[in-house]
């Protein structure tokens, strides 16, 4: 037997949902070269700058933000800034979103990352600001979608004997705290908050264990390229097993982290001049720009192939999956040769939107909106009554909605 995914006839009792109940984002760590991601013109008949090119058939699938920031701290250090608004290292957009709606898939959320570089930089942090694990290999991720028989029961023996342990740790934690001072109480009460998370993260994958896991017509290939200078071929293929995730409804939110280091490209058959972070570092000279528009054009090379595989994927009530998912790209860093997280490049794709091609945001205007606007409406988009995210307090309806 083979499991399928949802279809139109196969009828349903669910209430369907009007708008979209997907979330995907890609975050840059190197940035994304302001000169070259946004148009000259505002609105939607604008030229096509030279990193959005790979992205002409969608054009009006898409909106690009200029002018936008957290009014975060500068530096690389603050880089997670891009999901965590005005704190880096706090509770980021994701996963507000995957506790809110992630509950009733099979993962919550997933997190990946493709390429690498010097030190762990996590993109990605729960309520209480732990970071989360990304998948780097893509035989990784596919086995955690399409796990065998043989797996899943080693995996359900795996789960059922941490939540008992669990269980008892909590217990003795419980009867210490009695005994402990005010300030190690309050430290002891996040601890439980944090387990609780656990907990019920280890419910979930026990109650969807003996779920029918769909089995995909693709074939990774025989080695899992991550290796630096294979993140282009890396990211490939994660879009490619993130179009099948949103498909199966195996997960409804998920991040796909670009890093970066030292790695020389060679882009259509062109061995680049220097690596991708010394490229970032450009110093407005000419060549080593127009190579760093190279490897970002790459990445948006990559990004246009899956959104037409959204595009053309349907769900049950004959909607797109594009349709069907909001799409976030952008970065903590605006301008990574000064090290600058101001004016942080934006790409909105999908969602439902009306797309207004390019929403250019004059920040020397004292009322103008921040990052966390747009994410507010982000959000309100998917659902959630929320009115603030981190020093946003409104949101960007009347421009994008």
């Amino acid at each position: 037997m083979i499991a399928l995914p949802s279809l139109e006839s196969f009828g349903s009792t669910a209430t369907p949902v009007d708008g979209p109940k997907n979330f995907v984002v890609i975050g840059s760590y190197l940035g994304l070269h302001q000169n070259a991601f946004y148009p000259k013109t505002i609105g939607k008949n604008y030229e096509m700058p030279d990193t959005l090119k790979p992205l002409a058939e969608h054009q009006h699938e898409f909106t690009v933000f200029s002018g936008l920031d957290h009014r975060a701290a500068n530096g690389h250090a603050a880089w997670s800034n891009f999901l965590c608004g005005n704190s880096p290292k706090t509770y980021s957009l994701d996963q507000m979103v995957a506790d809110k709606i992630g509950q009733k898939s099979r993962f919550a959320s997933i997190q990946l990352t493709a390429g690498s570089g010097e030190a762990n930089k996590p993109m990605c942090f729960t309520r209480q600001g732990v970071p989360l694990p990304m998948i780097q290999r893509p035989s990784v991720f596919y086995k955690q979608l399409f796990v065998s028989k043989e797996d899943r029961r080693r995996t359900e023996y795996v789960l059922r004997s941490g939540k008992s342990a669990l269980d008892s740790v909590v217990k003795d934690a419980k009867r210490l705290q009695q005994s402990l001072p005010q300030g190690d109480r309050d430290k002891l009460d996040e601890y439980f908050e944090s387990l609780r998370a656990v907990e019920k993260r280890m419910d979930r994958q026990l109650e969807t264990i003996n779920e029918v896991v769909p089995e995909p017509d693709y074939k990774l290939p025989s080695y899992d390229p991550i290796t630096p200078n294979l993140q282009i071929e890396s990211e490939t293929i994660m879009y490619d097993l993130m179009a099948l995730a949103l498909e199966s409804g195996s997960t409804r939110v998920l991040s796909l982290f670009l890093d970066g280091l030292g790695q020389v490209f060679s882009i259509d058959g062109r061995a680049l001049g220097s690596g991708y972070h010394g490229l970032s570092h450009h110093g407005n000279d000419p060549a080593m720009i127009r190579d760093l528009v190279a490897i970002e054009s790459a990445h948006t090379h990559c990004l246009s192939g899956f959104l037409t595989q959204l595009r053309e994927k349907k769900n049950a009530q004959d909607k797109s999956l594009l349709d069907d998912t909001v799409v976030l790209m952008g970065t903590g860093m605006g301008d990574a040769s000064r090290h600058s997280n101001r004016n942080l490049p934006t790409l909105v794709a999908g969602g439902g939107f009306s797309h207004e091609g390019h929403v250019a945001i004059d920040q020397k205007d004292k009322d103008s909106p921040l990052l966390g606007d747009l994410y507010i409406t982000l959000q309100q988009k998917l659902g959630m009554e929320v009115e603030s995210f981190s020093n946003a307090t409104r949101n960007m309806n009347d421009l994008f909605s």
